[in-house]
């Protein structure tokens, strides 16, 4: 399967998905020294976004989240990618400032954590290559 969004930050890559079907909240919603969720309304807290695919529908809460993706990046406990529903000026303005691939516009409910993709984030496609939970 295939899904077409469109393109924030450039990038390819490959890799496990994690997929929030809530908001996220970067600002003390993420441990940017381990890549944890800490997020108490988030249905991926306690798990590790490091070095996976991240999709969630959109960001929420303050500015500084864009920071805490940065600080992410260099603790070496960033996603490898980011795809989001909505990409606002928090979460897109963290995919730049770290170099993160970032697709928005994907429906994040036909995503399922574990499944691994291949996200091509020049042309704004997601492709499925084997289905996770």
């Amino acid at each position: 399967m295939k899904l077409k969004g469109r393109k924030i930050v450039g990038g390819k890559v490959e890799g496990e998905l994690i997929v929030s079907q809530k908001p996220l909240s970067f600002l003390g919603g993420v441990d940017p020294e381990t890549g944890v969720v800490t997020d108490a309304e988030s249905d991926i807290r306690g798990q590790s976004i490091a070095g996976k695919v991240l999709a969630f529908p959109r960001g929420k809460g303050s500015t500084v989240g864009s920071y805490v993706i940065y600080a992410l990046k260099k603790n070496g406990k960033a996603p490898k990618a980011i795809i989001v529903g909505e990409a606002e000026t928090i979460v897109a303005t963290g995919a730049i400032i770290a170099d993160i691939p970032m697709v928005d516009g994907i429906d994040v409910s036909r995503l399922r954590t574990g499944s691994k993709v291949r996200v091509n984030a020049e042309t704004g496609e997601i492709e499925i290559l084997e289905e996770g939970q």
